[in-house]
């Protein structure tokens, strides 16, 4: 309860008390400060993939002004010689608007990724968006193989599903890349697994059957648990380096992120920015109020 009533009373507190940790998480307003964070990365062996925040719009003419920020921050960070791609969501681009107009909004980003030899992630968003979100995916995989990817989570009970079902997409020349995740939105256990240690058993499963099938896979996680299992795969499997990379959030777990990084495996950082920061920061506590306490201990201690 005292969680969910912090949770609550974020939204309403002063934008510089909640800028005290946000800071720790989001690199800052403008792209000037995405592209400080992301040299500063590079400069420690780590890639990124840049983030600009927004989601959920209500107006298309939004829609229209994400397609041309994206545009321009790809053409940026390019200008700038970063070691990096970009992370998109199709709920910044009208996917619950308007999804045709969503589909040529982000098919013009991901053909400017590809023109500079680059690559989008498409973000999975709640179960309202999943099977637009890989409707998506099929459509734009086909016309730029090698320059999209996108996110599942291993909390949904259909993703193992999907991995099979998207497999005729898959092939040596182009895999399929994906990003796993255990999965953030709240969501009925009709549909989502809400044990813990279930949730890793599923991580673990849909990671097997990635990685024993080829599939490029963004090992996205901070619990130690998982990444060991990740090991025990790469292992088992005998995994080039080139076909995996691991990826953490910015500011999360920094010491245990060295340290795979020392090991000499791909490490990305997902680097959020814009001027959407705030509502980025409540809503996301809303969705998971269990954050309260990491991010009261990340006032006090970074690691």
């Amino acid at each position: 309860m005292i969680k969910k009533f912090i949770a609550w009373l974020l939204p309403y507190m002063p934008k510089k008390l909640v800028w005290i940790f946000s800071r720790r998480y989001i690199a800052g307003e403008k792209i000037e400060d995405a592209i400080k964070v992301a040299k500063e990365l590079n400069n420690n062996g780590i890639k990124v993939t840049i983030d600009l925040l927004g989601e959920y719009i209500t107006r298309l003419e939004e829609a229209e002004e994400n397609r041309k920020a994206y545009i321009d921050i790809i053409e940026r960070i390019t200008a700038e010689g970063i070691d990096g791609n970009f992370s998109v969501k199709p709920s910044m681009f009208g996917l619950l608007l308007d999804k045709e107009v969503c589909y040529q909004n982000l098919r013009d980003v991901v053909k400017k990724a590809a023109e500079k030899n680059n690559f989008v992630r498409i973000d999975m968003e709640d179960s309202s968006c999943v099977d637009r979100e890989f409707e998506l995916f099929r459509k734009l995989k086909a016309e730029f193989p090698g320059h999209v990817g996108i996110v599942v989570q291993a909390y949904l009970r259909r993703t193992l599903d999907d991995l099979h079902n998207l497999l005729d997409l898959h092939n040596e020349q182009y895999p399929l890349n994906y990003r796993l995740c255990k999965g953030i939105y709240v969501e009925p256990a009709s549909i989502a697994f809400k044990g813990y240690q279930e949730v890793r058993d599923h991580f673990v499963e849909d990671l097997d059957f990635m990685l024993k099938n080829g599939i490029y896979a963004g090992i996205a996680t901070h619990d130690k648990y998982l990444v060991q299992k990740a090991f025990e795969l790469i292992e088992k499997y005998n995994v080039p380096r080139n076909r995996y990379e691991f990826q953490m959030l910015y500011g999360v777990t920094p010491e245990l992120r060295n340290s795979i990084v020392k090991e000499g495996h791909t490490m990305r950082v997902y680097v959020p920015f814009g001027k959407h920061w705030f509502g980025y920061s409540t809503r996301r506590l809303k969705e998971n109020p269990n954050m309260v306490w990491h991010i009261i201990k990340a006032l006090f201690y970074r690691g």
